[in-house]
């Protein structure tokens, strides 16, 4: 195969843009679509080896597995070995016993489908040393199966090869377009929602053996601007919430591929990919895809108060000078067959794939080594874990979405005259509120369903909250057949009206997007907050109308942070638990607050309790006071703030 710089120039054109998008710089929000550029490459690229070889009669299985061996194995390896050390330092028994499953994901070429399994890829690209690897799992699986499909195809002749291939290519491109919107962790994910993008590499190079680049310079030159066009306006303009991968993944894949086939000496892009510098970063761009990735996520694991743009950028030029370092002393001695047998790369690769996953295995096996920490930090890292189940007071959970609905607390033998209604906000107080109400010689109803916002006509956040409108209905039915007189709600109402997460001054943002969403839903989180507002206030008028008072908890300020996994970060490494300034954080959460909230909060009848200042005072927000924690996660208040936030309610009453 001919040698062809511009290639290893289009690899800098996907590296630099994926590297800089996980970093976190807004002006690459677009920047994962360098992975689908990489696909297509490889596509072309092995595409191109394997029908020049079946063309000759000397294609050889064996050898095509060689060669994916040396070209991905001792890297991957060097990286995983590297990652060990940091992970056991710095990473708490769950996070630690997660990277022990990727370990064994990794080296069995299947951490496409962990990671589906446990969450959607904007939801956790922060905090996964080996996220990344999911690509690789999806190209290793694509070539587990094609040459084999060639090899039984070929004999058909190439007419044959590419109707065959042509409609796996529509199939999967038409499987990703519905999963983008119904299924989108799943569609990122796995193969056969990425399989099309690898065959326009395969297309790209069957057109290229059987025929010659495109004989007109200007065609040449307008097509290999519009690709390059193409892959540029998809780094800027795509974001998390862009479905992916769907028909809007066509963009930088079918630019890719017009850069293939029209990148031609003299060409404007051809000087531009092929210039030294940028040759030079594609060469190394395997093992910089390679090493970004844990070097952001152990930083982020070992910062307390997030990172700055400059040492962000020191990391992303960190990962360049390690992709070098395995460029050159790892890369190239095993690619080298006179240095490195086929014997020897095979009983290599095996050995430390049985190893890898040995260490992998016994990590998740002794479920983190949670014996490194001590007590105290063992009972900061099991905070809210039990969540609504721990607190039952024998009214059991109804069904698996946590929701316990019915029951009756405090002084059993009064009839109730008080309601506490929400979510999982509700659930995590009601325990402190039943003791109280019962000091009082009074009761409470209580109706919670996890992730349900307080509406008629609004959906849960997640696919597994479902049916909340008719819960919601059957909730009102109750409190009215109870004659119930007082209503208090205690719900994450930010959580369901906000148009996207908040970004704090630790840099965590918090996923919210259209994505989350239950399938069906008839209101967009995107744009439709008013319409989310005027359902709650219907709900709130429906309780009224039946003479309820309506008292509302002010919703708990968000910090972004899980707090009990932040003061052991501080403990563990002996530094202050941060507070957030209130100035930043009015620009971030109280704003949004104020935005979408006191529409509600401050509704015609509405009692407000008031909680904020609980949590902040005029000049900063706290996960900690008094050496008490506030969270018991990222949102829910610990049970010393529940304490206080039962106390406002008692007050109220």
């Amino acid at each position: 195969m001919t040698y062809r710089a511009e290639i290893d120039g289009l690899r800098a054109l996907a590296v630099l843009p994926v590297i800089l998008f996980h970093a976190g710089f807004e002006w690459f929000s677009g920047g994962f679509v360098g992975v689908d550029v990489f696909f297509v490459i490889s596509g072309y690229l092995i595409t191109t080896i394997i029908i020049s070889e079946m063309a000759k009669g000397k294609f050889s299985i064996v050898n095509f597995y060689e060669r994916r061996a040396r070209r991905i194995l001792p890297a991957l390896f060097f990286v995983m070995a590297a990652c060990l050390p940091f992970a056991w330092f710095w990473l708490t028994p769950n996070d630690l016993k997660d990277f022990g499953q990727s370990l064994v994901a990794t080296s069995t070429f299947s951490s496409n489908i962990l990671f589906w399994l446990e969450s959607g890829y904007f939801d956790t690209a922060e905090s996964k040393p080996l996220l990344h690897t999911w690509s690789l799992a999806v190209e290793e699986q694509y070539y587990i199966l094609f040459p084999i499909f060639l090899m039984l195809a070929w004999r058909l002749g190439i007419k044959w090869v590419l109707i065959l291939l042509s409609i796996v290519f529509f199939i999967s491109l038409i499987v990703a377009q519905w999963g983008a919107y119904n299924n989108p962790s799943a569609a990122f994910f796995l193969l056969p929602t990425r399989g099309w993008e690898l065959l326009i590499g395969v297309f790209a190079a069957f057109y290229l053996k059987y025929n010659p680049h495109f004989k007109s310079q200007l065609l040449n030159q307008a097509l290999s601007l519009l690709g390059f066009g193409m892959i540029v306006y998809s780094i800027i303009e795509f974001d998390k919430t862009t479905p992916f991968p769907s028909l809007y993944t066509l963009i930088p894949t079918i630019g890719t591929g017009l850069l293939i086939i029209c990148a031609v000496p003299k060409t404007f892009v051809y000087k531009v990919l092929s210039l030294k510098f940028i040759v030079g970063t594609g060469l190394i761009s395997y093992s910089a895809y390679l090493w970004h990735q844990p070097l952001l996520a152990f930083a982020r694991h070992r910062s307390l108060v997030g990172i700055s743009d400059l040492n962000l950028i020191a990391l992303c030029m960190a990962a360049l000078v390690l992709a070098w370092f395995s460029w050159k002393f790892i890369e190239a001695p095993f690619r080298d067959k006179n240095k490195i047998n086929r014997k020897k790369i095979f009983i290599f690769s095996g050995s430390l794939l049985s190893i890898f996953i040995l260490i992998g295995l016994s990590v998740h096996i002794n479920k983190g080594f949670s014996e490194r920490y001590s007590e105290e930090l063992q009972s900061y890292l099991t905070m809210g874990a039990d969540g609504v189940k721990a607190r039952n007071y024998d009214c059991h959970l109804q069904n698996d979405a946590f929701m316990l609905t019915g029951c009756i607390f405090g002084d059993q033998t009064i009839t109730p005259k008080y309601a506490l209604i929400g979510d999982s906000h509700a659930g995590s107080i009601h325990k402190e509120l039943g003791k109280k109400i019962g000091e009082l010689n009074e009761s409470f109803v209580l109706h919670v369903k996890d992730g349900c916002p307080p509406s008629l006509g609004i959906e849960g956040t997640y696919k597994d909250h479902k049916n909340c409108p008719s819960f919601n209905q059957n909730v009102i039915d109750d409190l009215v057949e109870r004659e119930i007189s007082t209503v208090v709600m205690f719900s994450r109402f930010s959580w369901y009206l906000e148009v996207d997460g908040f970004k704090n001054s630790f840099g965590v943002r918090e996923p919210k997007d259209s994505q989350h969403f239950v399938e069906g839903s008839s209101l967009s989180i995107k744009n439709q907050v008013d319409e989310k507002l005027e359902s709650m206030r219907s709900f709130i008028r429906e309780l009224k109308q039946h003479n309820i008072q309506v008292f509302i908890v002010e919703p708990i300020p968000e910090v972004g942070w899980k707090i009990p996994y932040l003061k052991v970060k501080s403990l563990l490494y002996n530094s202050p638990m941060p507070a957030i300034q209130k100035k930043e954080f009015k620009e971030t959460t109280e704003k949004r607050f104020t935005k979408f909230i006191e529409p509600l909060l401050y509704y015609e009848g509405v009692k407000v309790i008031k909680t904020s200042d609980l949590f902040c005072d005029n000049n900063v927000c706290f996960g900690e006071r008094d050496n008490n924690l506030l969270y018991n996660d990222d949102n829910h208040p610990s049970d010393s703030a529940t304490q206080q936030v039962v106390g406002r309610i008692i007050e109220s009453f």
